[in-house]
């Protein structure tokens, strides 16, 4: 059994073919409001889901719109690892943006998640 994470889950963005449908959407459903970010040629929108948890927005070829939760992990490399040793596939292998590192994987139970290791 793994070292038990507190409070993992530290970001859940959206990832969709639609941005403007998407933020329309959430925005009419929940009230939220949708800051845009510029990082290059990226459409992403940050948005605030309340809580400890931050959020996003992110256009993208995405044959289903779909949530990707972020897990803040204290080693993002060997946290990797061990996923991919568990049966995990590293469908984005760890990568540095301007706050942290990440990594994504396809979970052999069917679902997608991102780990987040933030500069210190």
């Amino acid at each position: 059994m793994g070292e038990r994470i507190v409070d993992p889950v530290v970001h859940l963005e959206l990832r969709t073919d639609n941005l403007a449908r998407a933020c329309a959407f959430y925005g009419e459903l929940f009230g939220w409001r949708f800051e845009p970010v510029h990082l290059g040629g990226a459409t992403y929108h940050a948005v605030d889901v309340g809580g400890r948890i931050q959020g996003g927005i992110v256009e993208c070829d995405e044959a289903r719109p779909r949530w990707l939760p972020y897990v803040e992990v204290p080693d993002l490399a060997a946290m990797t690892e061990r996923a991919r040793s568990l049966g995990a596939t590293v469908t984005l292998e760890p990568r540095e943006g301007p706050a942290g590192w990440r990594s994504t994987l396809l979970t052999r139970a069917g679902g997608d998640v991102a780990l987040w290791q933030p500069k210190a």
